[in-house]
């Protein structure tokens, strides 16, 4: 009797790595081409992530997602993004964060600890799946598109979850964008209040500094800083997140969570960065290749998304949605205008 043929090691690694290829490049031929649709219309609201989203779901929708592209996609979904997460720690330095001061910290703090329990009891009032009103809880909060994709590392909802969560923390981040400059003088804010508000309660980094543009100068370093101070609550929120999760304890489903370790490795990045050991192009290249690879993972969680299933979810996620924005909105002007 002949013995059974066995491959070696090399060989499967080398079939596994082909099998990952096409789904993976489609994924980030998506993302590359929503970065230059951003770049070519000029319009900070078109975030690369949510056109990729986007650009995936209808790919999807007209071909499906065929058994070659799978792993690749599921690679996309899972490392790459992990990994983006990771070199998103460069572009924040604990001096920066020291720069803005103690009161605008608290505040920036108090923005996520209070609007992601705040969405999940709202969310429960709703009758919102409690995995989707993390997700769109942390997406308020944190700092938008990068926030949910990260923190559904440890929720582990559904492909539509994620997808839906992303569509109205788009909505809301953007409506909110045009309206604040239009309140600034009707609210009469000054120019440091009005950069702290920004910065406390806007989803996405370009989102708080574009409508912090309104206020000058003073106030987009004021929100910039402020939003960056949300941005590295992301680690430790997911982190705790994660805890929870797997105690049972205040989770809103009793699941295993695994370890997020990339949440480590980000806030490694950020320690590194603050030591100035870091150059100035590593920094520049990871402004530019942080965008790609978010942008690439969430075009391959659109691939993997149901036209019809995010239908099903109906109108009160985007009711929670518009509900936690005005709440973290409130509480980010009373803060401002407290400090």
């Amino acid at each position: 009797m002949s013995a059974p043929v066995t491959t070696s090691t090399p060989v499967l690694a080398v079939q596994r790595l082909w099998n990952i290829v096409p789904g993976a490049l489609l994924s980030f031929l998506l993302a590359l081409l929503a970065v230059r649709i951003r770049d070519a219309t000029g319009l900070a609201a078109l975030n690369p992530v949510v056109v990729a989203l986007v650009a995936g779901i209808l790919l999807r929708s007209v071909m499906g997602l065929p058994d070659w592209l799978q792993p690749g996609a599921a690679f996309a979904v899972r490392p790459v993004l992990r990994a983006a997460v990771v070199l998103l720690g460069l572009q924040v330095t604990a001096g920066q964060l020291v720069s803005v001061g103690g009161g605008a910290l608290v505040l920036a703090v108090a923005a996520v600890t209070m609007t992601i329990p705040f969405a999940v009891w709202f969310g429960r009032v709703l009758g919102v799946r409690p995995k989707l009103a993390l997700l769109i809880g942390t997406g308020t909060g944190i700092c938008g598109a990068s926030a949910i994709v990260a923190a559904n590392q440890v929720v582990q909802g559904e492909q539509e979850d994620v997808a839906y969560a992303l569509a109205v923390i788009t909505l809301c981040g953007t409506a909110s964008l045009i309206i604040y400059p239009e309140l600034l003088p009707l609210l009469g804010l000054s120019t440091h209040t009005y950069g702290l508000w920004a910065g406390s309660s806007l989803h996405e980094v370009v989102q708080a500094v574009g409508a912090a543009e309104a206020g000058g100068p003073v106030a987009v370093q004021l929100g910039t800083i402020t939003k960056l101070a949300r941005v590295v609550m992301l680690a430790p929120a997911v982190l705790v997140i994660g805890s929870l999760l797997r105690r049972g304890r205040g989770a809103p489903e009793h699941v295993k969570a695994p370890v997020p370790w990339f949440a480590f490795g980000f806030l490694g990045l950020i320690a590194l960065g603050s030591t100035g050991l870091v150059p100035p192009s590593a920094v520049a290249a990871s402004r530019a290749v942080v965008p790609v690879m978010m942008a690439a993972s969430v075009a391959a969680l659109g691939l993997n998304t149901s036209l019809r299933a995010l239908h099903a979810h109906g109108v009160r996620p985007l009711a929670l949605g518009v509900g936690t924005t005005l709440f973290l909105s409130m509480l980010g002007l009373l803060g401002a205008l407290a400090l």
